[in-house]
């Protein structure tokens, strides 16, 4: 999830477990806690944009790292403070959770994570955007409310548990629509006779309405739309063909290797006049109708002796306020992919 959904979890974890003993400091540690994992962001300026992704949600996301980290925070926490509110002991117990929480939210999105790193697993439950205000917005404001109560009052911890509930509700709420909106899907891609040996779904980008689907057979792959607010179920599909001469000629390179199982295996590859355009399908496209404009793409260099440069791409946001017009529209039940 985006950070400030992660500092606003590791703050409310933070009040739950330490609130009432040490005020609002629990809150500040938390939330320093729930941010630390992303920090992995940093790895990008020592290294390239392929490794750093690769990395990213990796060692610094999982049970390892909070069992290791935890215990050090804790520590430092309790010499910073010299009136001892909280032992060391509570003060690991606060930044476990914090930290281990923000994987565990996560997983819920597109990239997912790895939890149970070292091992190559990576987790990613697809039922919520990395960016979601309903999700954000109510736990915030419940967080907000805490901070000018005194540690004394007992709504503060009635308070921090309604944001968690509150939140933990509309995580199920998502679930719940994942489940529905898989099952839309398959039966339209089965109406339609569209065969498939895989298929994906996810939440577009802020809300959990509108639904991104790619089906995938050997040779295509099929990309759809669907809102709960739809009134009728017949999805319409663009299709998206396989250059398969291309992924032949390209499959045994290194890097190329490297890419297609960072997209786990979701992807096209465009040759341009400046080389190719690897585009990860996972996170769905930048416009409405066949315009093969994705939200996640890479540019491929490789020159005469075979050595390859991979760069990420910047997202084409020239029309974002007509793209996202759109898709109000059509979350509220309209026409077009």
């Amino acid at each position: 999830m985006d950070s400030v959904t992660q500092i606003v979890l590791g703050a409310a974890v933070g009040e739950v477990l330490l609130g009432k003993k040490v005020g609002n400091k629990a809150m500040l540690w938390g939330a320093i806690a729930g941010t630390i994992p992303d920090l992995d962001v940093v790895i990008k300026f020592f290294t390239d944009d392929l490794t750093g992704n690769e990395m990213h949600r990796g060692f610094s996301h999982s049970l390892v790292f909070s069992l290791l980290m935890a215990p050090f925070l804790g520590w430092l926490i309790s010499k910073i403070y010299k009136n001892k509110e909280a032992s060391a002991k509570q003060w690991t117990n606060l930044s476990f959770w914090s930290l281990f929480t923000h994987p565990l939210l996560d997983a819920h999105t597109t990239w997912g994570t790895q939890l149970f790193w070292p091992f190559d697993l990576r987790l990613a439950y697809k039922n919520i955007n990395v960016v979601d205000p309903l999700y954000t917005f109510p736990f915030l404001t419940c967080l907000i409310i805490v901070l000018f109560l005194k540690r004394t009052n007992p709504n503060r911890i009635k308070i921090a548990y309604l944001g968690l509930i509150v939140s933990s509700v509309y995580m199920l709420f998502s679930i719940g629509a994942k489940f529905h909106t898989d099952t839309i899907f398959a039966k339209s891609l089965s109406q339609q006779q569209i065969s498939y040996k895989r298929l994906s779904t996810q939440p577009t980008f802020g809300n959990t309405m509108l639904w991104y689907a790619t089906a995938e057979n050997d040779t295509c792959y099929y990309l759809g739309l669907y809102s709960l607010l739809d009134k009728t179920k017949n999805i319409h599909y663009i299709q998206f063909k396989k250059d398969l001469v291309l992924l032949n000629k390209l499959k045994s390179n290194a890097k190329m290797q490297r890419l297609m199982h960072l997209s786990d295996n979701w992807f096209l590859i465009e040759e341009t006049k400046n080389g190719y355009i690897f585009k990860d399908l996972r996170f769905g496209k930048m416009s409405f109708g066949p315009d093969p404009d994705f939200v996640f793409n890479y540019n491929v260099q490789i020159d005469t002796n075979g050595n390859t440069m991979v760069k990420q791409a910047d997202p084409n946001t020239k029309n974002m306020k007509k793209f996202m017009g759109k898709m109000w529209d059509r979350i509220k039940g309209g026409d077009g992919l």
